[in-house]
C-alpha cells in the first residue's frame, strides 16, 4: 500500500505521528469509451469556452458559479493560503458509542499505521479505544477538505472513516411521509418477523457474498478475447406482482428455511466402509 498522508492524531496532549492508507479499493472493470466501428479511443479535450483555445492543464483554476452566470475565480495559491488547522492533524473531539453513529453518515476508510517513534502511545490509544468500547470522534482535513471522521479498531489496527456534515444528509421528504399508514395485520408482522428470524445470523461473513456481474463482465471479456461465441441471457417477461402479501412472506420464509438446511452427506458402499474400517485407512466414498 502506499502511503497517502502523514501527520499525526491529537489525543488530548498526546501527539502520535502516522501514517494513512487507502483500507478500501475499487474493484470495478474499467471501460474506455470507443468508437464502435474500429475500437479508437474516444478523447476529451480541455478548452475555454470563452476563446474556444485548448487550455494547458497548467493554466486551469477553479471557479465558483453565481446565480448570474458570472464566475469568481480562485487560483490554487490562494486556496493553499487559507487556514485549515487540522491539514496534518487528526483532532479528536469526544468519544462516543459506535452504535450512536448512524451509517448514513460514512464516506471513505483510511488505516492508520504509528510511525516508528510513536508505536506506544499508538498502542495505548488503540487498546484504550477497545476497552472502552466507544470510537472517537475526530476532525481532519484531507486534499483540502475538512471532514468529521470516526475513529475505531478494526483487526488491531486503528481505523478513520470520515463522516458526512449534518447538512450533506438529505431529509428523507416523501409525500407517503404524510398519507395515513395502511393497517398490518398481526399475522403479516409475525410471518415477516419468522422471515427476519429464518435469514439472521450471528455474525456478517463478507467473503459469502460476490460481485455476480463483475464476473459475468470479466468472462464476457474473456470470451472476446478468446474468440469465443457469446449469448444474451433471456429477458425477464415482467415484474412480478405480490397479489398476497401473506403468500409471499410464507414462500420467503420456506425458501429461507430450505436454503440454510445442511446438506445431507452421502452414505458410503457398505464393501467400501468395511474395507476402509478393516485397513485403518478412510475409504474412498467417504
Amino acid at each position: 500500500m502506499r502511503v497517502m498522508w502523514k501527520g499525526a492524531v491529537s489525543f488530548g496532549l498526546v501527539t502520535i505521528p502516522i501514517h494513512l492508507y487507502a483500507a478500501t479499493e475499487s474493484k470495478n472493470v474499467s471501460l474506455r469509451q470507443v468508437h464502435e466501428a474500429d475500437g479508437g479511443r474516444i478523447q476529451y479535450k480541455r478548452f475555454c469556452t470563452i476563446d474556444g483555445q485548448e487550455v494547458p492543464y497548467a493554466d486551469i483554476a477553479k471557479g465558483y458559479e453565481l446565480s448570474d452566470g458570472d464566475m469568481v475565480v480562485l487560483t490554487d495559491r490562494e486556496l493553499a493560503d487559507l487556514p485549515l488547522s487540522t491539514s496534518r492533524t487528526i483532532d479528536v473531539q469526544e468519544f462516543v458509542p459506535l452504535e450512536a453513529i448512524d451509517p448514513i453518515y460514512y464516506d471513505k476508510s483510511y488505516y492508520l499505521e504509528p510511525q516508528k517513534p510513536a508505536l506506544k502511545p499508538y498502542v495505548l490509544l488503540r487498546d484504550a479505544l477497545q476497552k472502552s468500547g466507544q470510537v472517537a470522534i475526530a476532525k481532519v482535513a484531507i486534499r483540502q477538505r475538512e471532514a468529521l471522521a470516526v475513529l475505531r479498531v478494526l483487526s488491531d489496527v486503528m481505523v478513520l472513516t470520515t463522516m458526512l456534515w449534518p447538512d450533506e444528509v438529505r431529509e428523507p421528504d416523501f409525500a407517503f411521509l404524510k398519507e395515513e399508514t395502511p393497517p398490518v395485520r398481526q399475522q403479516e408482522m409475525s410471518m415477516a418477523a419468522s422471515l427476519i428470524d429464518s435469514l439472521s445470523d450471528t455474525v456478517f461473513e463478507p467473503s459469502r457474498y460476490h460481485d455476480s456481474y463483475r464476473e459475468a463482465l470479466l468472462s464476457l471479456i474473456e470470451s472476446k478475447i478468446a474468440g469465443e461465441e457469446t449469448t444474451k441471457p433471456k429477458a425477464a417477461t415482467g415484474e412480478a406482482e405480490v397479489t398476497d402479501l401473506m403468500a409471499a412472506l410464507q414462500a420467503s420464509v420456506t425458501a429461507a428455511k430450505k436454503a440454510r438446511q445442511p446438506a445431507k452427506p452421502r452414505k458410503a458402499a457398505a464393501g467400501k466402509t468395511s474395507a476402509g474400517k478393516a485397513s485403518g485407512k478412510p475409504a474412498k466414498g467417504a
